[in-house]
């Protein structure tokens, strides 16, 4: 995993609220193995509308996503936030996620950025009226900009570290590889032992 510190750019002003993670990766995108190219099936079964909003011009370089409420509801799978990664957004700006998708966001290095309903909704507004909108989300100071915006979240230090030093579940382990040995040295012989 990557560290992310902020991501700053143009956004998606998606808006649909209660999207699952099916509507985000279908299931049958699910027969790869890897963790990259999913990009292509992030909402396929909505791109198939030549008038979805993914189409224009004027996003195509957005690496924000804003959405409504219950962002990521549906079933566990993380392919949905690999899916939005690999296809160029570094966060999603709703005013509520599904607990297993903003968990599955953390575990992989997308921002998922709970604001109040009324922010959200300006943000919306503002990038509906200018694509050029440029929106910054800082990690260090826990806050969303944007013109005429300036929004705090919360996060908990541990997951901002997490992601801020790009520390997945392993490497998260291997920060204590140390005390792990110290560990496996003092275990008593008749146990099974580490190699």
């Amino acid at each position: 995993m990557e560290p992310v510190e902020r991501v700053s750019g143009t956004a998606l002003p998606l808006g649909y609220s209660d999207v699952d993670t099916d509507q985000i990766v279908p299931s049958d995108a699910l027969k790869r193995i890897e963790r990259t190219g999913f990009g292509e099936y992030l909402f396929s079964s909505w791109r198939e509308d030549e008038d979805f909003i993914m189409h224009r011009a004027e996003h195509k370089d957005a690496v924000i996503l804003i959405a409504g409420e219950n962002f990521g509801s549906g079933s566990s799978r993380e392919h949905a936030v690999w899916a939005i990664q690999d296809h160029g957004f570094g966060a999603v700006i709703a005013p509520s996620f599904a607990d297993i998708f903003k968990n599955n966001s953390t575990k992989n290095g997308l921002l998922a950025i709970d604001l109040p309903e009324k922010t959200v909704k300006n943000l919306l507004q503002a990038v509906k009226e200018d694509p050029e909108t440029m929106i910054t989300i800082e990690l260090d100071e826990l806050t969303v900009t944007a013109p005429n915006v300036r929004e705090t979240f919360e996060m908990d230090d541990f997951t901002r570290r997490r992601i801020m030093e790009g520390l997945d579940d392993i490497s998260l382990t291997l920060t204590y590889e140390e005390d792990l040995e110290t560990f496996e040295r003092s275990r008593p012989g008749h146990l099974p032992r580490v190699q």
